[in-house]
């Protein structure tokens, strides 16, 4: 952080961002005057204070704090046909799945393009069940970009084919770090959280496989039980990216995650106002609302009559800014299959090369050029070439 323009930057966002000096002072911990010697270039601040009134700013950033994505859609068709959900509700070529004779929750076979799945059974209660995961909805949302398509053009066509939703994931990105979640779980233990469930669970990521503590592991808490239609899931997604991608946490392009994970009837329900409000925010809050709230203890009243958490207030403030539903389309990619030849395949493959060098042979040359792609792998080196034109229906 340059101490020489770090006062001007200040001034700038402050009043770009719309915020008066006796409001960052307040939030600062610090007089109306400091801030105004501060943006003079009178005083310099500590580092600390200089990173905590940058931070302040940057909750009142205009440009979308918050972000909305649908992180898990699961959908049972009463069919068992799968290739009028894949050709007529998803818009997909049918001829370009993956088919495999095996699927799970007791289905008995799925069609997969990636992460993209659909199960098939021959129950007619059971009939196909559309699953998308994280990544299946962001590889979804290329091929919903290639159709001109959105995600309420695609709700509509399962309404009108009878889909019934069996699971929705919300997640609300927090980009700037609005939540405090080792607060929130404080405040939960301390019983600053006013809620209709019974119960909260909180732990560093990694743990149920460590089994101890590790400086570099991010927070995690669930409010609600996990067996229940509807419960919250709040982490530290940079935490998460620096785990599993190796990206630092100062680059992280989002800090915390907030998960509303709902189930058959909620996940009705949510998509439901979601197609008739068409307002992210709207649906997204007035769940949460519903559930949970955090408060600041008061000794001198009733617990119903604390006041709500100002931080959490700035978090839920959907009238201070519009929470918008966002994509992010990512193409398919051989990402996870090159990711397990990298750690499962690769230390043995060099040792093979390495004593074909020294024995002088060519034994994992002639291997690799007498292998031959079974039928499956033909299928899948097709949908890594195909453009997305060409798999989406006219």
């Amino acid at each position: 952080m340059n101490k020489d323009t770090w006062y001007t930057d200040l001034k700038e966002k402050r009043i770009a961002y719309g915020i008066s000096q006796n409001k960052l002072a307040v939030e600062a911990g610090v007089t109306r005057q400091y801030v105004s010697e501060i943006e003079t270039g009178k005083v310099i601040p500590s580092e600390a204070l200089m990173a905590t009134m940058m931070d302040i700013l940057e909750r009142y950033n205009p440009d979308a704090p918050l972000e909305m994505l649908f992180d898990y859609v699961r959908i049972r068709f009463p069919t068992t046909d799968p290739k009028p959900v894949i050709e007529e509700i998803m818009k997909l070529k049918m001829d370009y799945m993956l088919h495999e004779d095996y699927a799970f929750y007791s289905y008995a076979e799925q069609y997969v393009f990636g992460d993209i799945v659909v199960m098939v059974s021959p129950d007619q209660d059971k009939g196909c069940l559309v699953e998308l995961k994280g990544k299946g909805c962001r590889q979804f949302e290329n091929f919903l970009l290639a159709q001109q398509r959105s995600w309420f053009d695609f709700f509509t066509d399962v309404f009108r084919a009878g889909g019934i939703f069996k699971r929705l994931d919300l997640a609300i990105n927090d980009k700037v770090g609005l939540l405090d979640i080792p607060e929130l779980t404080r405040k939960c233990q301390n019983e600053e959280c006013i809620s209709v469930f019974r119960s909260f669970k909180n732990y560093r990521s990694g743990e149920l496989v460590h089994r101890r503590e590790k400086p570099d592991m991010g927070n995690t808490l669930y409010i609600g039980s996990l067996k229940s239609e509807v419960y919250f899931c709040i982490y530290e997604k940079d935490y998460e990216q620096y785990v599993k991608n190796g990206i630092a946490l100062e680059d992280a392009e989002t800090k915390n995650r907030f998960e509303i994970r709902l189930k058959n009837e909620r996940a009705y329900h949510a998509v439901a106002d979601l197609m008739t409000y068409e307002d992210a925010g709207h649906t997204a809050f007035s769940i949460v609302n519903r559930y949970i709230r955090f408060v600041d203890k008061d000794p001198s009243k009733r617990r119903s009559k604390w006041k709500i958490n100002p931080r959490w207030a700035l978090f839920i403030d959907t009238e201070g800014r519009k929470l918008k539903l966002t994509t992010k389309p990512e193409p398919y990619t051989f990402e996870k299959t090159l990711n397990w030849l990298a750690r499962q395949v690769a230390p043995t493959l060099k040792l093979a090369m390495k004593l074909d060098d020294i024995n002088d042979t060519s034994i994992i040359k002639e291997m690799i050029r007498h292998a031959k792609l079974s039928e499956r792998h033909e299928k899948l080196l097709a949908q890594q070439a195909l453009p997305k034109e060409e798999v989406i229906q006219p």
